[in-house]
């Protein structure tokens, strides 16, 4: 046994920082010290929770429910109570903490893991439900390396926006996102409750926003009350956002008063940018809002509120309004964004009255605003910078669009404080609060959301809690494929959902062919997908059951390819060489397979050509490697291939190729 510091059975080592990072932890901690041996979680496993915070609610269920997912993933029936100091594994939190959880809360912990013991301290009880999921996530095989990590985030936000506005996602989706959040050391929950296509909470005071804006798809106080409790006792906060005064369409349809056009309003079932707009001009706007910031402001205990503010495009319904102009000439606005800005201060006050923080995307920031507001900025780091240096908080979410479809590779490379936050004073970089994972829902449902978030969010996690020196992205990847896995054990459905989804799809098929050539593929990036197909809500939902669908956003399969053709070229190793022929074999000879399957079912009748271009893909490959091999020139095909390849740059069914851009690097580098 042991009470402080490092044990002396502990022989410790210093390893570099790459060497270190074969454990299978994400985010990777501040410090982290190897030992020699394991600690092996058997049968005999006791847990203690001592010190001043020991009684804390959170501690004390957080430990309870460490104890059931650790039986769950080791399989090893452990004790499923907290037992009596002293204990193998100890927990002691020096402070406790009440009332509600606030940015700035301390998150530290120590772990060390020895062959004969495990000791966990915190100076908070948040620091403990941190340390937990470290050790949960270094114990799946139950045994867990000797290690002395010294951990703390480095920025104090590290949030996921979650919109529920366009598709409405149920309480369980929602309490399972937050499970995710906290597994990954995330501590809030941004709830994008309103928007054009829906409203998504029961409004006691004014019932007409959810009877006639939700389409009967809305979440009661009683639901946000618990969910909200929910996540607290997971160390995550809940801030709500309820946007205005543009991407309020929802709201007018049961009080058509508070807008700046004539109507008739309905629940928008289309995406875009639209132009109805809250009237900035009436002091009955005020007074409504007054009631129903005061009402949710009681709802919700964080101390922050977001407006959202955004995309008032062009500011809506103003410009064309001549009792607006009226106003502007009385008040002498020479701009509408002066007028935006008055509406901003003037709920700005509202929010104050009530509690409560304001904070807006970038739209809301005007310079002569107090200097209180936070700016969500989705703009990018100058738009950061820029709010830092007149004096404002911020938190970044440009960079981690996860709506965007790209892989977990670009998003962790956007750090809050590169670019140009980088160029800001020491005092100004500590306006920099953190960042938020943002995933907007025009395409995707409760049946692949978890897809939609995982494990990408992992990685973004990472870059929010981890040292900024962490940022190797080979090194990441090699994490993220054991931490997804992980996260599937904890209650994430990426994996399940779309194999459920690609199974559908086959129909009375062998689902093997289509999950090969569904392996390679991703889905388009960007926002070209909603103008291939635009977005139509019914009910709140859509149908989303096409093969771009059932995909994961980052394909590893074809991102292993072209790191192998990358190797290839670089040394013209035979091992890299059988790696990629051998997959881009697969690939050609499963096409024969797949085409019954492609041609018999309805929904998949779209990617006849998509198959066709594997193919050719593959023969265009393996053709250049034949050349390397044999040391002849490509046939005279060359052209062609190259120009194929070019075509499928945009995509075919809102589907990429992913190996395409490997392939081509082959043919362009091989004798011609």
């Amino acid at each position: 046994m042991f009470r402080f510091g490092v044990p002396r059975l502990l022989l410790i080592t210093v390893l570099p920082l790459a060497a270190q990072m074969d454990l299978p932890l994400m985010p990777w901690p501040a410090k982290i010290v190897r030992g020699i041996g394991h600690f092996a979680v058997d049968t005999k496993l006791t847990v203690s929770a001592t010190g001043a915070g020991a009684d804390d609610p959170r501690v004390r269920s957080a430990t309870i429910r460490f104890l059931a997912r650790l039986a769950k993933q080791t399989k090893i029936e452990v004790p499923q109570q907290i037992a009596a100091n002293p204990a193998i594994f100890s927990i002691v939190v020096d402070g406790a903490t009440s009332g509600v959880q606030k940015y700035g809360d301390d998150e530290s912990y120590r772990l060390i893991v020895t062959p004969q013991n495990v000791r966990l301290t915190a100076a908070e009880p948040l620091g403990a439900l941190r340390g937990l999921e470290t050790f949960l996530q270094l114990s799946v095989n139950s045994s867990v390396p000797a290690v002395d990590i010294t951990d703390h985030p480095r920025f104090g936000w590290r949030g996921l926006s979650l919109d529920v506005s366009r598709h409405f996602l149920s309480v369980a989706a929602v309490k399972r996102a937050i499970d995710g959040l906290a597994a990954v050391k995330m501590n809030v929950f941004h709830w994008h409750l309103s928007d054009d296509q829906g409203f998504r909470i029961e409004s006691k005071k004014f019932p007409l926003l959810h009877r006639r804006g939700s389409e009967g798809l809305y979440y009661t106080q009683a639901q946000v009350r618990d969910v909200i409790a929910y996540a607290r006792d997971r160390g995550v906060r809940v801030v709500p956002e309820f946007d205005i005064p543009g991407h309020a369409t929802s709201w007018f349809v049961g009080y058509p008063h508070l807008a700046s056009g004539k109507g008739p309003y309905r629940v928008l079932k289309k995406t875009g940018v639209f132009a109805a707009t809250m009237d900035p001009t009436r002091e009955t706007t005020y007074t409504f809002l007054d009631g129903f910031i005061g009402e949710m402001a009681a709802l919700f205990p964080d101390a922050y509120f977001h407006i959202g503010g955004d995309e008032v495009a062009p500011k809506g319904e103003w410009s064309r309004s001549l009792a607006i102009k009226a106003f502007m000439r009385k008040n002498k606005y020479t701009s509408l964004n002066t007028l935006q800005a008055y509406f901003n201060r003037r709920v700005m006050a509202i929010v104050t009255k009530h509690g409560k923080r304001m904070e807006g995307w970038d739209e809301i920031l005007y310079p002569d605003l107090p200097k209180n507001i936070v700016i969500q900025s989705w703009q990018g780091q100058k738009s950061l910078a820029d709010a830092a240096r007149e004096g404002y908080s911020g938190i970044l979410s440009a960079g981690y669009y996860l709506d965007l479809m790209e892989p977990a590779g670009k998003h962790y490379v956007v750090d809050p404080l590169k670019g140009e936050t980088a160029n800001l004073t020491p005092e100004q970089q500590k306006l920099v609060m953190g960042g938020e994972a943002a995933m907007w829902e025009e395409l995707a449902t409760e049946e692949n959301i978890d897809a939609k978030l995982w494990p990408r969010t992992a990685a973004i996690a990472e870059r929010l809690w981890s040292p900024a020196e962490v940022n190797e992205v080979a090194a990441m990847y090699r994490r993220l494929a054991p931490v997804s896995t992980w996260l599937e054990t904890q209650g994430m459905q990426h994996r399940t959902q779309l194999a459920f989804m690609l199974k559908r799809l086959a129909g009375s098929h062998p689902v093997a062919p289509l999950a090969d050539f569904a392996s390679i593929l991703e889905p388009v990036k960007g926002y070209v997908r909603h103008e291939s197909q635009p977005y139509k809500s019914l009910g709140g939902t859509m149908l989303m059951n096409r093969l771009v669908d059932s995909i994961p956003p980052e394909s590893d399969v074809a991102r292993d390819f072209n790191a192998a053709v990358d190797r290839f070229l670089a040394t013209h190793s035979t091992a890299d060489d059988q790696l990629v022929r051998r997959q881009l074999t697969a690939s050609r000879d499963n096409v024969p397979r797949l085409l019954p399957i492609l041609t018999s079912e309805k929904l998949l009748l779209e990617h006849l050509k998509v198959a066709a271009d594997v193919l050719d893909l593959c023969k265009a490959g393996l053709e250049a490697l034949d050349a390397f091999r044999d040391g002849t020139k490509m046939s005279a095909n060359r052209p062609v291939y190259l120009e194929r390849i070019a075509e499928l740059a945009n995509g075919r069914a809102d589907v990429l190729i992913q190996i395409a851009p490997g392939v081509l690097k082959l043919i362009e580098a091989a004798p011609h």
